[in-house]
């Protein structure tokens, strides 16, 4: 897997690579990471990739050809334009989108990038969450990260991807771990028993407590899939 990070300010997403998991799994070569710097491909002698909305408005607009010249160099990737505008990204997507070879993140600037260059070059639009944020590399990095741990060999215990919320669709139990007591907290006692079924059984009613709390709509959904299957 590789992806390719068009954006105006390469270090903002460099740096996250640099530790944890993912550090590791690129000295393993299980992805790679590169940039596209549009400015590198503006036809004017100030390297500027941006100019006055059409039509007026606050704000600077990404114009198109710098991104066109950028975007045209691309064969075989999937081009995918993090916006407010698009489907809401989620863990399914990561799972596909793990099965590509390369995908290149086009990170908008400013008051967004010019419609025909979205509508010459998108393969996919997505979006992280039903707000504005400054530029599109955030959502690219969220992206990235979903799909890098599904890529076989990014996670150390890949049967860790079974548990996680998401992946059913009640959210995940929650996690507990050594001392059983602190602050006056408890561990539940049967996590601490070694009994599997049981364990299995209350791991289950907690996310679907925890679901019921968080997401009551998404347990809806469960409950009326659950009963359909039976």
């Amino acid at each position: 897997m590789r992806f390719t990070y068009v954006t105006l300010f390469p270090q903002l997403v460099e740096g996250y690579f640099q530790d944890s998991i993912l550090k590791r799994a690129l000295q393993s070569a299980l992805f790679s990471y590169d940039f596209c710097d549009p400015r590198d491909y503006a036809a004017n002698k100030h390297n500027k990739v941006d100019d006055t909305a059409a039509g007026g408005g606050a704000g600077m607009v990404m114009m198109p050809q710098p991104l066109y010249d950028a975007l045209s160099r691309f064969d075989n990737a999937t081009i995918i334009f993090p916006t407010p505008v698009g489907k809401p990204f989620t863990q399914n997507d990561a799972k596909r989108l793990a099965k590509k070879k390369h995908i290149v993140f086009v990170s908008g600037r400013y008051e967004g990038i010019d419609e025909r260059v979205v509508e010459r070059f998108a393969d996919e639009l997505f979006s992280i969450g039903d707000y504005v944020l400054t530029g599109g590399e955030l959502p690219s990095l969220v992206m990235s990260d979903a799909i890098a741990r599904n890529i076989d060999g990014v996670l150390g215990n890949r049967d860790s991807l079974l548990t996680e919320s998401f992946e059913t669709s009640l959210l995940e139990a929650p996690s507990f771990t050594k001392p059983a007591i602190y602050d006056g907290l408890t561990t539940p006692s049967e996590f601490l028993k070694g009994n599997h079924n049981k364990i299995t059984a209350l791991k289950f009613a907690l996310s679907t407590a925890k679901t019921q709390y968080f997401r009551p709509g998404q347990l809806i959904q469960h409950n009326k899939r659950t009963t359909y299957e039976k």
